[in-house]
């Protein structure tokens, strides 16, 4: 890997760039918070050479938002469960707006 492939990854959110210690810091929670949110299996944090996780800025936002929920009086189980059922609504809702649009391009134009 070049220097220029380290800096390309610099906007990757999904780079796994944060250590377990960073993660927590940076949300001012626990690392047993971040073990338990991978244990309900809301985030997978990837593993590095020596097995220690790493965290993208996109499983820090995901974190973030169960710590919220959690900080709200959400057991962390349901907490996961909420964020899960979230992503699921967005994902259909943009699929359906896709589907919509392409029905609509593919439709006649109404005479007049």
């Amino acid at each position: 890997m070049t220097a220029d492939d380290s800096f390309d990854r610099l906007d990757d959110d999904d780079y796994p760039a944060y250590t377990m210690g960073r993660a927590a810091e940076m949300l001012g929670t626990t690392q047993g918070f971040l073990r338990a949110l991978g244990e309900a299996r809301l985030i997978t944090p990837l593993r590095s050479a020596g097995g220690h996780r790493r965290y993208s800025r996109y499983q820090l936002r995901i974190a973030a938002r169960a710590r919220e929920l959690v900080d709200q009086g959400t057991a962390i189980e349901a907490a996961c469960r909420i964020i899960i059922l979230e992503d699921q609504l967005e994902e259909a809702q943009r699929l359906n707006a896709e589907y919509r649009r392409a029905a609509e391009s593919a439709s006649p134009p109404p005479e007049a």
